[in-house]
């Protein structure tokens, strides 16, 4: 049995809880991976232009501080939704798992299907669907253009941010935890947004190269989600959590 955490440190107890260790690069490699993915890579530099009002030759001119405010308001409107939809996620697992596995089980199942329709498959959930609101152009609609961002549909970005959903039920769901990974995959979508903006040139030619390479980004993203599915489904990630957890009550001591 794991020691108790002193309940005044909310921090400390959704660490140990929830072993954020485990589920932390997760998270962030598949808000890498959407970031990279078909469904927004391409579009990397009309959001640029968009959220900051400025056309192609002042994007080229580089003025930074504008591009870099602009692209900060973008993300934070789509991190503000789906650290929202981690809270509430993780809320309703909390109240449906009670003392079982189950639903950990369950959404294995769900997250290699998501891997499925993250390579291509389905074509039903091919399709994107998005909400159809179009703020002004600028820096006053940045945060708007994120929102409605968040609250689409696309096949590259529901998929990662569902397995991410699905790995806060492991261990001890709490709205906590589903708070911290959400907002670490935001950390792994956005911050690319932010340092295209910092070197838009060097950026526009790295973006080139993942163009050219969508395919086998398809099949990363896909199959690292299909592997996490399984785990789930097998009992192993749960294993891992509790034997995680335990080294880190046992052998880590934090100032926390």
């Amino acid at each position: 049995m794991l020691p108790a955490v002193n309940p005044a440190n909310p921090f400390a107890e959704t660490v140990m809880n929830g072993s954020i260790l485990l589920a932390a690069p997760i998270a962030l490699l598949a808000g890498l991976v959407s970031f990279l993915s078909p469904c927004v890579l391409p579009l990397v530099p009309g959001y640029l232009g968009y959220v900051t009002g400025l056309t192609g030759a002042d994007l080229q001119d580089q003025r930074r501080g504008r591009m870099l405010l602009g692209i900060a308001l973008f993300v934070l409107g789509f991190s503000t939704v789906f650290v929202l939809v981690g809270i509430v996620f993780s809320q309703l697992t909390f109240w449906l798992q009670g003392d079982g596995e189950w639903l950990t089980r369950l959404l294995g199942v769900v997250v290699m299907v998501l891997g499925v329709v993250f390579m291509g498959g389905f074509g039903f959930l091919q399709r994107e669907r998005r909400v159809h609101v179009r703020p002004r152009a600028g820096l006053w609609g940045a945060p708007v253009l994120g929102i409605t961002f968040g609250l689409g549909w696309a096949p590259c970005i529901g998929p990662t941010m569902g397995a991410v959903l699905a790995l806060s039920t492991a261990g001890s769901p709490s709205p906590g935890k589903g708070a911290l990974l959400a907002f670490i995959y935001c950390l792994g979508l956005g911050l690319p947004f932010l340092l295209i903006a910092l070197g838009l040139r060097r950026g526009m030619g790295a973006l080139a190269f993942f163009r050219t390479h969508r395919l086998a980004v398809m099949r990363f993203g896909g199959g690292l989600l299909i592997v996490l599915g399984l785990l789930m489904v097998s009992g192993l990630w749960n294993t891992w959590v509790v034997e995680l957890q335990t080294w880190f009550a046992n052998d880590v001591r934090l100032p926390i």
